[in-house]
């Protein structure tokens, strides 16, 4: 699966969910997630735009675990890129298989992440520990898809909804790491 994604810095939640209610998008759920993202004894994931991560999710007192490979971005313009993602049972004994084959723990990303769907979007509004505010954009596409055109389509959505900067490419991790 490819994934379109763009984000940008936004000034507080409470004017973004009511432009979000204003065009119609329907607020789908609210989770807490933690990232424990790890590099490889192989390659160096921030020189090759790889990323390997657990993510733990809590809604409602239920937890998902996941695995997350997302590949190097393949424009210049938003974070698109190849994810693969499967479901696990356990992060710690995860954690451990990854450790034991030399993969390092890099750090861990907290947010509380609020969902809204509007379209074939899905948006995000994202409260991530030590960072300012922001909002995500997301299309997954099939095989085959126009990257290009759904790219087009985020920008058009967060101009509507008022945003014609604050974009940024880089992720979560990239950003507390610049700052810690």
């Amino acid at each position: 699966m490819i994934e379109v994604e763009v984000k940008a810095k936004i000034d507080n939640f409470e004017d973004m969910e009511k432009k979000l209610k204003n065009l119609g998008a329907i607020k789908s759920k609210k989770e807490f997630q933690e990232d424990i993202y790890f590099n490889s004894p192989i390659v160096d994931f921030a020189k090759t735009d790889e990323a390997l991560r657990i993510r733990t999710t809590t809604e409602n007192k239920n937890n998902n675990i996941f695995i997350t490979y997302k590949g190097p971005k393949i424009d210049p313009k938003s974070k698109t890129r190849e994810e693969i993602e499967i479901t696990i049972e356990d992060s710690e004994k995860c954690s451990k298989i990854f450790e034991h084959l030399g993969f390092k723990k890099v750090r861990s990303v907290r947010k509380n992440r609020q969902y809204y769907t509007y379209e074939n979007f899905e948006i995000s509004l994202d409260d991530i520990d030590g960072l300012e505010p922001y909002m995500e954009i997301e299309i997954a596409l099939n095989d085959g898809e126009d990257y290009n055109e759904a790219q087009n389509k985020i920008f058009e959505l967060f101009s509507q909804l008022d945003i014609e900067d604050g974009f940024e490419r880089t992720s979560y991790l990239e950003l507390l790491e610049k700052l810690y």
